[in-house]
């Protein structure tokens, strides 16, 4: 598989730009980090998946992955602006060429932000096919109500990719059937239907609840087909893990140099500290944890570009990733010991936003619930 090293130069160069500081006092603000999306998008890497014929780079979802990953190694955070990589694949495939010709070349340019993907609803969880969130047809719009949790980067999008369901559950002649996506622009829609309201974690992740209340979005933003929007959803899940898999590599790789740098650096008792196999041990398993995603991750990715099914890597690739940041993670943290909790050192804020992965996008208990069933062939446990 292509490694993108020029890619991942650049990308390392442009994060040089943000260190640690600037980080940290995002982090502590719980503000958003405008300055660095901004600079992502002028240098094209948001548009890195969109055709050239629309102003992008066009290049497969591998180079997206190395973009990504870069990032993270770099002791930055994609979480500010991923989703407009994995999105895209939505409104790629199934949109429209009229939506295509409106939004993309936009996107590309940065002009517009699509940062928002309203899926997940308070009563549902993870159970997308339950949601109640509805879209009525009334003439020339659909009148949206209901509401959505965990929209992360609402606040700072100017897209939501918006998932509704337009057939009663019962009605639908599948149970996948009667779920719909749109593209609503936030831009008009907030104070005119759609209320945003930010909740508070443990991380600076900029997430909030969304509220829809007559929101009347225009028929024309209906993606693909009424009623099939759980398939387009469902083929997009699939990107959004490998992606976010490679932004974990990423993030266990700089957690891994960290501490196997400061294991060699720092001296107790006149000897290196990771000269104790107590030390070492931790780091080298991580390392380990790490490579064997990496492989899952890039096997995940070729056999994405190469239109195969692709269920069960992204999944495995997804799950080992987030252990492996993790354990990374923790290792760094117990070789850095009490250093590894103050703020300037940058471990303790990357801990926390690396956790995020092992609940989100999707828990490690649905991967291995879908392990069970769909590889191993064992009945459905939910």
């Amino acid at each position: 598989m292509h490694d993108y090293a020029d890619i991942r130069e650049e990308v390392a160069k442009l994060c040089q730009q943000f260190p640690g500081e600037y980080w940290r006092a995002k982090d502590r603000e719980r503000a958003y980090p405008t300055e660095f999306v901004t600079a992502l998008a002028e240098a094209g890497y948001l548009a890195a998946l969109i055709p050239e014929e629309f102003g992008g780079a066009g290049l497969p979802i591998s180079g997206a992955a190395a973009i990504l990953e870069e990032i993270q190694r770099q002791g930055c955070n994609g979480g500010a602006c991923h989703a407009q990589m994995y999105i895209m694949g939505t409104l790629l495939r199934h949109g429209s060429d009229a939506q295509k010709a409106e939004y993309l070349p936009r996107i590309a340019t940065g002009e517009l932000r699509l940062q928002a993907f309203g899926v997940t609803e308070p009563t549902s969880g993870t159970d997308t096919l339950a949601l109640k969130t509805t879209a009525k047809r009334d003439g020339d719009n659909y009148v949206v109500n209901g509401q959505k949790i965990w929209t992360s980067r609402a606040e700072h999008s100017d897209l939501m990719l918006l998932l509704a369901r337009t057939t009663p559950r019962e009605q639908a002649a599948r149970r996948t059937e009667g779920l719909s996506v749109f593209l609503v622009d936030m831009r008009t829609a907030v104070g005119n239907g759609l209320t945003i309201r930010p909740i508070e974690t443990m991380m600076n992740h900029s997430t909030t609840e969304v509220f829809f209340d007559n929101l009347r979005v225009p028929a024309a933003n209906l993606i693909g087909e009424e009623g099939q929007g759980f398939r387009y959803i469902l083929s997009g899940m699939n990107a959004e893990r490998l992606l976010i898999a490679a932004e974990c590599v990423g993030d266990a790789k700089w957690f891994i140099d960290k501490a196997s740098g400061y294991a060699k650096e720092r001296v107790l008792f006149n000897r290196p500290i990771g000269q104790n196999q107590g030390v070492q041990f931790p780091i080298a398993r991580a390392y380990a944890q790490m490579r064997a995603a990496e492989l899952m991750v890039h096997e995940g990715l070729r056999k994405y570009e190469a239109g195969e099914a692709v269920g069960e890597e992204a999944n495995i690739a997804k799950m080992l990733a987030a252990e492996a940041s993790w354990a990374a993670g923790e290792a760094c943290i117990q070789t850095h010991g009490g250093f590894g909790f103050a703020a300037e050192y940058d471990i303790e804020r990357k801990f926390r936003e690396t956790r995020l992965y092992q609940v989100a996008p999707i828990s490690t208990n649905m991967i291995l619930s879908f392990i069970a069933e769909h590889v191993l062939g064992m009945p459905r446990s939910y």
